[in-house]
This record gives C-alpha cells, sequence and structure tokens, in this order.
C-alpha cells in the first residue's frame, strides 16, 4: 500500500501519540520502585495500593486518560486514511492532539487546575475534526 503525503503524516503523528501513551507510565513505575523496592513494585499483589507522591497518583490517571482516549483516536485517523478523507486540517488535528495530550500529561500530573480540561477539550475538538471529515467524506 503506498500512502500520500498527507496519510503518511497522520501515521507518523499517529505513532508519536501511541508511543507518548505508552511511555507515560515509565515515570510511575520508577517511583513505585523507589517507594516499595524492585521486588515488591514488580510483583505488587494490591495494585491498589497508592503511591506515596501525590505526583505519581495524577500521572497514573494521566496515563489512564491518555490509553481511554487513544482508543478513540486512533480508530479516528486510521478511518481518515482509509476513507480518503485526510487533508491539512486532518493533519493540524493530528499534529494539535499529540501537543495536547503531552501538555494533558505535563499539566495533570504537576497538578495545575484549569489548564487540563482545556487541554482535555483541545484534544476532543481534534478527535471531531477526524470525525467530521470521515463523515462528511461517507
Amino acid at each position: 500500500m503506498t500512502l500520500e503525503p498527507l496519510e503518511a503524516q497522520q501515521l507518523l503523528w499517529l505513532t508519536y501519540t501511541v508511543v507518548l501513551t505508552a511511555l507515560i507510565w515509565v515515570p510511575y513505575i520508577l517511583n513505585r520502585i523507589v517507594e516499595m523496592g524492585l521486588v515488591p513494585a514488580v510483583y505488587n499483589p494490591q495494585p491498589d495500593l497508592a503511591a506515596k507522591r501525590q505526583w505519581a497518583n495524577r500521572m497514573f490517571r494521566a496515563h489512564a486518560n491518555a490509553v481511554e482516549n487513544l482508543v478513540v483516536f486512533a480508530p479516528l485517523v486510521l478511518v481518515v486514511i482509509m476513507a480518503g478523507a485526510s487533508s491539512d486540517l486532518t493533519l493540524m488535528a493530528c499534529v494539535v492532539y499529540f501537543f495536547a495530550r503531552l501538555a494533558h500529561a505535563i499539566v495533570y500530573t504537576l497538578g495545575i487546575p484549569i489548564i487540563r480540561p482545556f487541554l482535555f477539550t483541545i484534544g476532543f475538538i481534534c478527535q471531531m475534526v477526524l470525525a467530521v471529515a470521515i463523515l462528511s467524506a461517507i
């Protein structure tokens, strides 16, 4: 399958978003190892045991939120490409989504109020841009 440049760029930004989502847990688990030690952190018979550091608990929730939203974003990007609905606007939505999710994870982890829902909303708008592009192409 040969991809057009816009399609390839959208897949690249989707990949960046997937990798970001995959990496958000790393500082959290490193904190768990520091707090509990390696074996207890890996064994962890009580996964609901909260971290002592509040930033780590917020990062855990930021990761869960990123995963939940990736389930919406990734299929939309793939369907945009499959439907032939790629455009400069859909590419921009993919780029903005990545940076909104990166900023969301940082702001959530740092516990900065007000900005977090704004960043979440930006990501949601990007998802809706992709959905409208798909629906317009069908």
